[in-house]
């Protein structure tokens, strides 16, 4: 198996399989798990809000990491700036900043009673048993003392972020013309049309790195999209479909949440490429801020440019002025279609920024590995007997084959995934380059 060092990594590249368990005894690397637990006992992943997730989990990084950076400094502290004297446990620092951002933001959510109860209850169980297996004693004392003041300084620094914005606005003004956003089928409401107004966490500000706008409707370009879509993205029941089986289950294989599927990615990789606490807790601070961003950046241009979505696209072709496109009033997709504009697709962006982020922290994109999914059916889960797991040979390749699941699901044009791709691209560069660097450069 070749070796490359990269920036003082040493990583392995080989074929790497991403699947649940690969925190091992690492510390950081067991909160990042462990906050995915968090967030599905919360109602927030698989296929939940996405948003208030991806924000969890860079709160959660960045405090963690704040809190290993005062016990031993190696890089640039984001939001909590001190160094603790004396022998200090760094895995009770990291289970106490991971706690404490955990419960208060679980706790603020506009979940269900019962999914945040929830939540809570295996958070507080995760940081329990974390703690059960360290001596009581003075480093103890002291880690869980300046894990707490990082997640106090984070939760703090975020408190007025906007985050608590309206999620379904019923209320939220249709388009008209060909083109415009419309309520699509069963979700009578725009989803948190304000996100793009939250606070970013690297951007200079919401629409930095703003996707170039969709293709006009009468255009060429646009009518090669939608007759795209339209082939490949039915549900093969209702409407009929030119997918091959791989490339429904490639749709399928996507649709769960990015934060989710990308931190496992993650962990993986991390752990074959034997990174130590103070590396890790930088990987992740960092792919978890531009994962955050990916969103705040995205819903800024849906809301910007307001373009509809295929099914409203599709069933309303008749009326958009363009020759090269017919309608299609039953069309149905294979994925679900979600209550906000198409233009760009955020989960291409979370991609493109995952990618770019691991790309750059490990100093290659040629890294082969092998990944599962939540939302394929039932025996080919992550968590069942024998999952179904795709390879990849590169971070980018899997950032591409994430964007194309959109258009097979049916619910984005190409546009809007290659717009959306390169958008996440800018977005992991600039963490990468401005953020958490390591001391010296």
């Amino acid at each position: 198996m070749r070796q490359h060092v990269m920036g003082g990594v040493c990583l392995a590249i080989g074929l790497l399989t991403a699947s649940p368990g690969a925190a091992g005894t690492d510390a950081v690397l067991r909160w990042n798990e462990n906050a995915g637990k968090a967030a599905a006992a919360a109602c927030l992943t698989p296929e939940g809000n996405a948003l208030a997730e991806s924000r969890m989990y860079a709160m959660v990084h960045i405090a963690v990491h704040d809190a290993l950076n005062a016990i031993s400094r190696r890089s640039r502290p984001y939001a909590f700036d001190d160094q603790v004297k004396g022998g200090t446990s760094s895995s009770a620092a990291i289970a106490a900043a991971a706690r404490d951002v955990l419960a208060a933001v679980i706790g603020q959510l506009q979940e269900s009673g019962e999914c945040i109860q929830r939540g809570l209850a295996t958070v507080e169980a995760d940081y329990a048993a974390a703690l059960g297996e360290l001596p009581d004693n003075q480093p103890k004392a002291r880690g869980i003392a300046v894990g707490q003041a990082a997640a106090t300084a984070i939760l703090a620094l975020r408190a007025h972020d906007g985050s608590d914005t309206t999620l379904a606005d019923f209320g939220y003004p249709e388009g008209t013309a060909p083109g415009e956003y419309k309520f699509t089928p069963g979700t009578p409401f725009a989803f948190a049309p304000r996100w793009g107004e939250v606070t970013p966490f690297v951007l200079r500000d919401s629409s930095q790195f703003r996707a170039g706008p969709p293709f006009p409707v009468a255009s060429s370009a646009y009518a090669e999209d939608f007759n795209e879509v339209k082939s490949l993205g039915g549900d093969g029941v209702t409407t009929s479909t030119a997918r091959t089986a791989e490339q429904t289950q490639i749709g399928l294989f996507w649709i769960e949440s990015s934060p989710l599927a990308w931190n496992r990615i993650a962990r993986e990789i991390s752990a074959r490429a034997n990174l130590d606490l103070h590396e890790n807790a930088r990987l992740f601070g960092l792919l978890n801020m531009a994962m955050a961003d990916g969103y705040i950046g995205s819903w800024e241009g849906k809301y910007h440019y307001k373009f509809w979505r295929p099914i409203t696209a599709i069933r309303e072709a008749d009326t958009d002025g363009n020759p090269d496109t017919a309608g299609d009033p039953g069309w149905t997709p294979l994925g679900f279609t979600y209550p906000m504009p198409d233009h760009d697709s955020a989960h291409s962006v979370e991609g493109g920024a995952a990618a770019e982020v691991l790309k750059r922290f490990f100093g290659t994109d040629r890294v082969r590995f092998r990944n599962c999914s939540m939302t394929l059916p039932a025996g080919q889960k992550c968590t069942d007997a024998t999952p179904r797991l795709r390879s990849f040979r590169s971070f980018t390749e899997a950032a591409n084959e994430n964007g194309l699941s959109r258009i097979l699901i049916g619910i984005h044009f190409r546009r809007a995934v290659e717009e959306g791709i390169e958008h996440g691209r800018n977005i992991g560069r600039r963490a990468v380059e401005r953020f958490l660097r390591p001391l010296g450069d």
